[in-house]
């Protein structure tokens, strides 16, 4: 019989915890009064006040931004029809934030579900769909677990990541196999003109410490970026009643060490090289013996090597070779999976005037060991796009062919069109279709099934925006229906497994409306986000687990004395632990303060107080969270 770890070490991947936590639910939920005001306040001040804040705003950057993520070439955030969010380094130092999971949770149609602390099994969902529909990358390295599906997102430091695109809803038909929810690209840091060191140190509660240094620069044909962060923390007793199992009133810290390096050069005016490598090492406690000091380990890395070729105004290529692997282990109980995902693109771009046309070809490889299993499969992909901007109308589509060694062809494709009625005013309409090809694991562990197929959906979305100078404001209402929906259903025949196996039985539907908004008045920047969403289980008709119907984010940021100072509330109603909704989480409403200054020419102070009001709330039942935290830092960077 195979070995599992333990239900705390990653809630939704091993089969002994997989009913409890791959499909369940969150019941009725209502947001805090306070978090529904708010949001509610910013939406009727961004419509009343549009006209009368158009000459105090400053110059808008964000439309003239160059996303990268959406159609995978690099293009105006105007001009993209997606519905993308995008956060820069300064965002992410001026946070004070410690977890990569913490600065996406308070993005749009975001949630975070965490078995306690920042070294502890995380999850992200988008629009509500389960972790593993959403594609990652780091520096265009696809990362994946064959085992447990999608990113270990603990295993990410924050600390060395310079910016992170995200797109919401289905690209299967731009990046094949799990982006059914959306995608997500992290970068890490890169060499501009000059030469850039830095030294930063922090110390927190809890017993928080952490240190980072790098340099970056570029002189002649040569830019570079090299940088390494430590991180360590005593935490805090994850399990949180003595009654369950496993319980040890040990605190479960946990300890991060991690490097970056990324190197370009230009070797023609019309060829650039680059390559980039980020490693960590994640070492984390949980709970799972009373008198053993459980350990999480994880090992992770992402390598890329690519050539940018710029043949001519009209035509551009990209050929790239990523290489991922994450290694995860349980001590002193014993178990282990690694796995590894290799990838080749060749993308091509060209371009006639208002029109734009891509295609690639791209190659997947899979391996996990897993003992006793030693599998691995493939996947080879035709990919075509083609994008319009004529005046008031944008208009993209793209269509893609995934051929598996394992399953064969698998065809997805999308829609998307945009209409700017006013220069104000624009609305959107998409529509895609995407798939996820089972892990290795759910088809050969003693728990498998080789038989299984893979999920698929269909995601449609309307879209109405506002922006006049810094200031927006944005609904999308989306509906995505994945089929053929993998669960582990305890007690199951058809396996080698007697605790139960992984089958095909489920229907899913995530369906909800997003509403956004940002409004610079007074001097402050105001913004806000309040999703309202049902994410459900159509074959139970039960709501998923760890997922709230109600959920809201809501921030001011402002300078005063020399001071950048921002305050935000975020805000989450009633969720199910359980797939079978009978395990209630409360909702909670966290307020979180920070503030950043520069002290002099080279240092800068950032400060930050999370959960100020102590309250205590769960992620999953059992399982605490850290309570009130607060983290300085100091920063040396020479202008």
């Amino acid at each position: 019989m195979m070995k599992f770890p333990s239900l705390a070490s990653r809630p939704d991947a091993q089969p002994f915890a997989i009913a409890a936590w791959h499909s369940a639910a969150p019941a009725h939920s209502t947001l805090r009064p306070l978090a529904l005001a708010s949001a509610l306040a910013l939406c009727a001040g961004l419509a009343g006040q549009a006209q009368a804040q158009q000459g105090q705003q400053p110059t808008a950057q964000v439309l003239e931004e160059v996303v990268v993520t959406a159609t995978r070439t690099e293009q105006p955030l105007s001009d993209l029809v997606a519905d993308v969010s995008i956060i820069d380094r300064d965002t992410i130092e001026k946070s004070g934030a410690t977890g990569v999971a913490d600065v996406l949770a308070r993005l749009p149609g975001i949630e975070l579900a965490r078995d306690g602390g920042v070294g502890t099994s995380t999850s992200v969902y988008i629009r509500g769909a389960e972790a593993r529909y959403t594609a990652v990358f780091i520096d265009g390295v696809r990362l994946d677990s064959q085992s447990t599906g999608g990113a270990t997102w603990e295993s990410i430091p924050l600390a060395l990541i310079d910016r992170i695109e995200v797109v919401r809803g289905a690209a299967a038909a731009v990046y094949g196999s799990d982006a059914v929810a959306g995608v997500i690209q992290i970068f890490t840091r890169k060499g501009e003109a000059g030469i850039h060191p830095y030294v930063s140190v922090g110390l927190g509660n809890q017993g928080t410490r952490d240190v980072s240094a790098g340099i970056s620069g570029a002189q002649g044909l040569w830019d570079y970026a090299v940088s390494a962060a430590y991180e360590e923390s005593d935490g805090f007793n994850v399990l949180n009643n003595p009654n369950a199992w496993g319980y040890n009133p040990d605190k479960d810290g946990y300890d991060r060490r991690s490097f970056q390096a990324r190197l370009g050069l230009q070797v023609h005016r019309q060829h650039r090289l680059e390559g980039s490598w980020l490693g960590s090492r994640l070492d984390s406690g949980y709970d799972s013996s009373a008198t053993e000091d459980d350990r999480n380990k994880h090992r992770m890395q992402a390598l890329n090597l690519g050539l940018h070729s710029e043949w001519s105004e009209r035509y551009r290529t990209r050929l790239s070779v990523g290489d991922s692997r994450s290694r995860y282990e349980t001590t002193p109980s014993v178990y282990l999976t690694e796995t590894n995902v290799r990838s080749y693109l060749f993308h091509n771009e060209y371009r006639v005037g208002i029109h734009q046309f891509t295609a690639a070809l791209e190659r997947r490889e899979d391996q996990l060991e897993n003992t006793p299993i030693d599998r691995d499969h493939h996947q080879n992909a035709l990919a075509l796009g083609y994008g319009l901007r004529a005046g008031a109308h944008t208009l993209q589509a793209n269509v893609r062919r995934d051929d598996d060694s394992e399953f064969g062809g698998k065809s997805t494709g999308s829609l998307a069109y945009a209409f700017a009625f006013t220069p104000q005013w624009r609305a959107s309409a998409s529509v895609g279709t995407a798939f996820r090809a089972p892990t290795l694991y759910q088809r050969f562990s003693d728990s498998g099934n080789a038989s299984l197929k893979p999920e698929t959906s269909r995601n449609v979305e309307l879209g109405l925006r506002w922006a006049q100078g810094s200031s927006s404001l944005g609904v999308t209402a989306y509906q995505n229906r994945v089929k053929n929906q993998i669960t582990y259903v305890s007690g199951a025949g058809g396996c080698a497994s007697s605790w139960g196996c992984y089958e095909n039985l489920d229907k899913a539907r995530y369906k909800g409306v997003t509403l956004e908004g940002t409004l610079y008045a007074a001097g402050v920047q105001w913004r806000g986000s309040m999703d309202f969403q049902k994410p459900e289980n159509q074959t139970t008709g039960l709501l998923l687990a760890r997922r709230a119907k109600r959920h809201a984010t809501f921030g001011a940021d402002a300078h005063l004395a020399g001071w950048d100072l921002g305050a935000e509330v975020q805000a989450s109603g009633r969720r199910w632990s359980d797939p079978a909704n009978t395990q209630l989480l409360g909702g909670y409403t966290l307020f979180n303060l920070y503030a950043s200054r520069n002290l002099g020419h080279d240092l800068s102070l950032t400060a930050r107080v999370d959960n100020v009001g102590d309250k205590n709330y769960e992620f999953a039942r059992n399982y605490a969270t850290a309570g009130r935290t607060f983290h300085v830092g100091l920063k040396w960077a020479p202008q």
